[in-house]
């Protein structure tokens, strides 16, 4: 068999091609990792931002419903004291009979019943003229 042979010459440039293999793969190794550190780093700042918008939502809107509660709160008495004030006075009656009378056309049957021309039931019950004539004329027949 024939020997083989390695000068130093040839072992020589073996060595170099590996070293120079192995700092090519150290250097894209390291710009890889600065990529991926950069990476982590934006996607750690875009979850943190992503935090602090939806906390400050959730105050806003926690904020807004208050606001939207007391809002309700003023309209609702707003509507209870025009409705209030668009009834006309009804003598105390039992629980029963007020609920009954409570109705716009109720209160106008009622007036009706008492005698109450057509102009008095449309102001006193805010329904239309047309409404209170027509109530007046049915109610006042049924009492005779």
């Amino acid at each position: 068999m024939g020997a083989f042979v390695v000068t130093w010459r040839e072992l020589l440039i073996v060595v170099i091609a590996i070293l120079a293999i192995y700092v090519a793969e150290l250097v894209l190794l390291l710009r890889w990792s600065a990529k991926g550190r950069a990476v982590a780093s934006a996607i750690g700042a875009k979850r943190r931002a992503r935090g602090a918008l939806e906390e400050r939502s959730v105050e806003e809107l926690t904020q807004e419903v208050g606001e939207l509660r007391q809002q309700v709160t003023r309209l609702q008495a707003e509507l209870d004291r025009l409705r209030n004030a668009r009834r006309p006075a009804v003598p105390e009656a039992s629980g029963a009979a007020t609920e009954v009378l409570a109705s716009p056309y109720n209160q106008a049957i009622h007036l009706a019943r008492q005698g109450a021309s057509a102009s008095d039931v449309a102001s006193g019950c805010g329904i239309s003229r047309g409404e209170a004539e027509l109530i007046v004329a049915l109610y006042r027949k049924l009492r005779i």
